[in-house]
């Protein structure tokens, strides 16, 4: 009799062994329901329309408050711990950053608007510059070659480079309105983002165990875990990212001075922002100066080259290594996919927020498959004993 039970009992072993008990047909199953969840919400996205009206208004403030959160709130932290309330330190704060703003206003944004300017100015002459030394090289022996194919790709560069400015210039008087849109959300997230920033970092630590109240009791603590080692990621990822950023804004404005490079200032500060863009923004960096040191000769061109050589040693050696660590421990090939993926569905702004989003997301789903772990069963190692039966 025990016999044949073990026996009608196989094939259900089997089947749970092999098709249950495997990661990959897990890992299919749960494909499977989340697209069958969007495929859902897709289906009924008329009903979110509201929502995403709404988030489109308060978004922008919540996120650059967000920013400053972390930015400050690590300064308010020391001083509360040092005996000074955290309404005098915010209030400290609040009065430094406004003399910075009122600073960049005075001395740094009429800069970058006076060089601006004179390169918008002198761009044609630059590019009849930069065509002539092109001329020049492909002119020598070695080159001769290929100047019938240089000059086609040339033309259709100028070609392609004008239809874009016609472009834009179509769109820039198509879109007013939209740009009058544009203004209207900067201004109410510039009047509205520096109360929801007062309040966070005022009752900031009071929101996660607010919110933890409305959820069962045996959820809480691990809420509150998850909660915590997400807002530990972002944070380090976001102040990391920015103390970076400045520092390569720093450096580059210090050296394009050094070696005499026009528009140093504005291309400096270009740089900072762009190293917001993981290893994408570097690159990106270095065009316009690259493009500056063709037109200005090649002594120019070589002192640029070994500004930025010198640049990323310092920076990749020295700045993100102290600064960033390994926080995020999240391969660099993993990154370049989410910054690609989020810049095409979100542009700009997937493309600075797709790694502390994923950040926080891998966080989550690491928590969410432990649990499924404890509670299946499904991936518990099989003794020697269980094996032989």
């Amino acid at each position: 009799m025990q016999e044949d039970k073990n026996q009608k009992n196989r094939p259900l072993s089997w089947f749970w062994k092999w098709f249950l008990n495997n990661q990959v047909v897990t890992s299919l199953l749960v494909v499977l329901l989340v697209l069958l969840i969007v495929l859902l919400f897709t289906k009924v996205s008329y009903l979110f329309e509201p929502i995403w009206q709404f988030l489109a208004i308060v978004g922008l403030p919540i996120i650059l408050a967000g920013i400053l959160y972390y930015l400050m709130n690590p300064v308010v932290d020391y001083f509360e711990k040092k005996g000074i309330a955290r309404l005098y330190t915010i209030i400290a704060l609040f009065i430094l950053v406004i003399g910075l703003i009122v600073w960049g206003m005075v001395v740094i944004i009429p800069k970058i608007q006076e060089q601006t300017i004179s390169f918008t100015t002198n761009l044609p002459n630059y590019l009849d510059t930069m065509n002539k030394k092109m001329d020049e090289i492909l002119s020598s022996p070695l080159l001769v070659q290929f100047k019938d194919q240089a000059e086609q790709m040339s033309n259709r560069l100028m070609s392609s480079l004008g239809e874009i400015i016609q472009n834009i210039s179509k769109i820039t008087v198509q879109s007013v309105g939209s740009f009058v849109g544009a203004v209207a959300t900067i201004l109410v997230a510039v009047i509205t983002m520096p109360f929801i920033l007062f309040y966070l970092l005022k009752d900031g630590k009071q929101l996660a165990p607010y919110f933890v109240k409305f959820m069962p009791t045996k959820m809480r603590k691990p809420t509150l875990k998850v909660l915590k080692e997400m807002n530990e990621q972002v944070s380090s990822y976001i102040r990391g990212q920015l103390t970076v950023a400045f520092a390569v804004a720093i450096m580059f404005i210090i050296g394009f001075w050094a070696i005499g490079l026009d528009y140093g200032v504005t291309l400096g500060i270009a740089a900072g922002f762009l190293n917001l863009i993981p290893y994408l923004g570097s690159f990106l960096a270095m065009v316009p100066a690259i493009f500056l040191g063709i037109v200005a000769g090649p002594i120019m061109l070589v002192k640029v080259l070994i500004l930025f050589v010198v640049e990323q040693t310092i920076e990749g050696r020295f700045i993100s290594p102290l600064v960033l660590g390994s926080q995020l421990s999240i391969h660099p090939v993993t990154i370049l996919l989410v910054l690609l993926t989020s810049g095409k569905l979100f542009g700009i702004v997937g493309v600075m927020l797709g790694i502390p989003v994923y950040a926080a997301a891998k966080v989550i789903i690491t928590h969410v498959f432990e649990w499924y772990k404890d509670v299946s069963n499904l991936y518990e190692e099989e003794t020697e004993d269980q094996e032989q039966v």
